[in-house]
């Protein structure tokens, strides 16, 4: 059965705002993005952006894509497109991102640095097994993160 207006007012009321932030928003918190909105439905309204956006890696498109994932419309945004906005959660997944942080007042932050699998070299299969890596422990941190 549909949710009434009031209804869907006081889920969508409930849901909590969280912003993932990393350097070029083109791997790490694309993939985190992905996988929390998966892990968490309707619980979360999440977001990704970064400190100097370029664009989303298409082995980080390739690798949640085996998880049934689709991040072939993201794009790279900045964090300046999310200044002024509240948000409950925001997490910094690199160093250099936690360092660049702007403040976001009320907002709780978590910071959990991951490898950088856009640094990765030699083939793209051994690329590819880095992105897969990465995804993984990002996906174990934010299960985590969910049940807390």
């Amino acid at each position: 059965m549909p949710l009434t207006t009031c209804e869907y007012n006081a889920v969508m009321s409930e849901q909590k705002r969280v912003l993932i932030l990393c350097t070029g928003n083109s791997a790490r918190s694309q993939m985190a993005e992905g996988l929390l909105r998966d892990l968490a439905g309707d619980r979360f309204e999440v977001f990704s952006a970064g400190t100097h956006p370029s664009q989303v890696n298409p082995l980080a498109i390739a690798a949640m894509d085996e998880k049934g994932i689709d991040l072939s419309l993201h794009y790279s945004k900045s964090v300046d497109e999310f200044a002024g906005q509240q948000f409950d959660t925001v997490i910094t997944v690199c160093d250099n991102a936690k360092e660049a942080c702007p403040v976001w007042p009320g907002a709780k932050t978590i910071h959990h640095s991951f490898e950088d699998p856009a640094a990765a070299v030699g083939s793209d299969e051994e690329r590819l097994a880095v992105f897969r890596r990465v995804r993984d422990e990002i996906d174990r941190w934010l299960t985590t993160f969910v049940q807390q």
